[in-house]
């Protein structure tokens, strides 16, 4: 199979996924769950960075540090909607990715 270097692909490798889920999964267990933004921004880096669309690498520009105070702040709002806004974090989430996500 040939690659079309002027389209769109991913050129990441499943080794280098279970890797990278398997390092998130363990950060965010050994720290009880307060490394989980870091986790996120480790495996969306992973993957944007490995993404070719029409020919050119995407780059991802968050951080941890970054999403941390946004993931302090949809908790708050999560609680004090009594979880009604934790459906609405998803979105936000993407929304904060796709922000953090530039052409190299």
């Amino acid at each position: 199979m040939s690659i079309n270097k002027s389209g769109s692909y991913f050129d990441g490798g499943l080794l280098q996924f279970i890797g990278w889920t398997l390092l998130g999964l363990l950060v965010t267990v050994c720290t009880l769950g307060i490394c989980y933004p870091w986790a996120i921004t480790m495996q969306y880096g992973w993957q944007i960075n490995h993404t070719i669309v029409e020919g050119r690498r995407l780059k991802f520009t968050g951080s941890a540090v970054g999403l941390f105070g946004h993931w302090i702040k949809w908790l708050l709002l999560s609680i004090i909607t009594l979880g009604i806004y934790s459906f609405w974090v998803r979105i936000k989430l993407l929304d904060w990715k796709a922000r953090h996500t530039i052409y190299a």
